[in-house]
């Protein structure tokens, strides 16, 4: 049996998924589209059936990629399971009155249960089933009250009698429903919704996105650098390290030695300098950017899991508009905080192609991920923190410019933002340790390898000198325009491998602090990593990652010229 999850976004939907599956899932594109979704398995009658959540929507009227995806799933399912929000049980309906005309067994899931009597919000449940025709069940996916009660109700899943009508027939079933089944009842608001209404006002909420923004980097920071100074550091110079001394012996030096352990700096195996495969390839993505990956990603848990983000992005609306793009683009760029990858990936919620392409190219030219904001801060830090805010302030501008150059030149316009804004409501721990494991296996996964990979060819292209040609055919751009030695020429070309390690390859280089402010501007600004240019590939299409990769090169270029003359 196939088993269909479907309901709008911020119903709990994926919580419910979790509860069902565990984090043993498998995450796939629905073929033809670039649009992701995931699949796992749960035991129902004692045999093993699969369960897709399928891309949150609002109606069965797509209107972006995501919403297509998930109508064209429904004739891929046996029994459809229905999340709604019980707290807004009216907004749900509409989509749930389209389900039930696909003639499909279902069966409606009340999900945040425990929430309508918090908000004085009571629902007549076995009127509802009567009135809809399909069985219904209330559950709380963050604690699992009522998940044992909703796999058994799959099995009594069954087909409404409901028949398909034009859109004011739908609402005017839909008030019919709403009378007779809830009631809600006069209360005061509670601190914690005057908290929620403060925060899309314009004043307060900028002073609460600030305040979060700023609050969210300090702890990032904290725990990252906690992490490197007093586990990752000790353990690679205690535990690791003897053994690469055993190995830089036995091999006594040569080729082999350089590609493997890395150059000894002052006699000695340095992890950041050397560069060997099992020197820097290990403790750069291991003992440097897995630290501020992972604190980067249990904070941005929690802020999900609360609802503040969609918060954020109506409140940065209409800023967003001057740039080409509505407010749910800053969830995209935030995500790419952490990773460009993901934020790439989740531009595909935009509604059209010039404001994807407008996401894209401004997330990989103005945004660092996690990896490379770790090398930044250690490294331009260490020169001073007036250094970092001018890195930052460049890209900033960068950001900014180029949006509004991008927002007047291409042809369309930005649509008007429509989106769901949840309740507050706790984050749990559970939930969100969970989440943070399964994207600490996709980075261990796409990481580790990349670095690894990107450190062998390097060190094996270096070595047999087709550096050299390559660094005389860019000295004048990058040694007349830009100021920096003819060496930085094989951390810019690295850039394309990894960011973060490009970064890394400036410290033997003995920068002065304006050389390594603007190879640093350079290497943020300048041609994606690999693993974003594969996923902006497959997003935008070649003709516009190539137009796209070109702005990025030439405004590098050009960003770097200027700061090194102004400097």
């Amino acid at each position: 049996m196939k088993v269909l999850l479907i309901g709008n976004p911020n119903v709990g939907k994926s919580v419910i998924f979790s509860r069902l599956t565990g984090v043993q899932v498998v995450a796939s594109n629905y073929p033809g589209s670039t649009v992701g979704f995931k699949k796992g398995f749960f035991k129902l009658n004692g045999q093993r059936a699969k369960i897709i959540d399928v891309p949150g929507t609002y109606s069965l009227n797509p209107i972006n990629e995501a919403e297509e995806v998930a109508v064209k799933m429904l004739n891929q399912g046996d029994v459809i399971v229905c999340v709604i929000d019980a707290t807004r049980l009216e907004r749900s309906l509409p989509l749930t009155l389209q389900l039930l005309e696909q003639k499909k067994p279902m069966i409606v899931v009340l999900n945040i249960w425990d929430e309508t009597q918090h908000k004085g919000i009571y629902i007549d449940v076995e009127k509802l089933a009567q009135m809809l025709g399909v069985p219904v069940v209330t559950t709380s996916a963050v604690s699992g009250e009522g998940i044992l009660d909703l796999v058994q109700l799959i099995s009594r899943a069954s087909s409404s009698n409901v028949t398909p009508v034009c859109e004011s027939l739908r609402w005017q079933r839909i008030g019919e429903i709403i009378s007779q089944v809830q009631i809600v009842t006069h209360r005061h608001h509670t601190i914690l919704e005057k908290l929620q209404d403060f925060s899309i006002h314009p004043f307060g909420g900028m002073l609460i996105a600030l305040s979060v923004i700023s609050l969210s980097f300090f702890i990032i920071r904290t725990i990252g650098e906690s992490l490197i100074g007093f586990v990752f550091e000790p353990l690679f110079e205690h535990l690791y390290k003897p053994f690469l001394i055993l190995g830089s012996n036995y091999l006594g030096g040569g080729m082999l030695h350089e590609i493997l352990i890395g150059k000894l700096i002052n006699g000695d195996i340095d992890f950041v300098q050397s560069f060997g495969v099992f020197s820097t390839g290990l403790f750069v993505p291991i003992g440097m950017v897995f630290p501020y990956v992972f604190s980067f990603y249990f904070i941005l848990g929690i802020l999900e899991d609360i609802g503040y983000l969609p918060r954020l992005a109506i409140l940065l609306d209409v800023f967003m508009h001057r740039i080409g793009l509505h407010g749910y683009a800053i969830i995209p760029t935030i995500l790419s905080i952490g990773c460009n990858v993901p934020g790439i990936l989740a531009t595909r919620t935009l509604e059209s192609h010039r404001e994807r392409f407008i996401a894209c190219t401004l997330i990989s030219i103005g945004v660092p991920c996690a990896s490379l904001n770790a090398m930044i801060f250690g490294l331009v830090g260490a020169r001073g923190p007036r250094y970092v805010l001018i890195v930052y302030g460049v890209l900033a501008v960068v950001w900014l410019c180029l949006g509004l150059i991008l927002n007047t030149t291409l042809k369309g316009f930005a649509p008007e933002l429509f989106t769901e804004i949840p309740p507050y409501r706790k984050p749990v721990l559970s939930a969100v340790l969970k989440k943070l494991w399964m994207r600490m296996k996709s980075f261990f996964k796409e990481a580790i390898p990349i670095v690894f990979l990107g450190v062998l060819i390097i060190n094996i292209v270096y070595t047999i000198g087709i550096f050299h040609y390559v660094s005389s055919f860019l000295r004048p751009v990058v040694t007349g325009l830009m100021g920096m030695p003819e060496k930085s020429v094989i951390a810019l070309i690295i850039g394309f491998l990894r960011k973060d390690v490009a970064v890394g390859m400036l410290v033997p280089l003995n920068l002065t602090t304006k050389q390594l402010v603007v190879g640093c501007v350079v290497l943020a600004m300048s041609f994606p990593c690999i693993a974003t240019f594969t996923v902006m590939l497959r997003e935008l299409g070649w003709k516009d990652m190539i137009k796209s990769s070109t702005i990025m090169v030439c405004a590098s270029v050009m960003v770097g010229s200027i700061l090194n003359f102004l400097w």
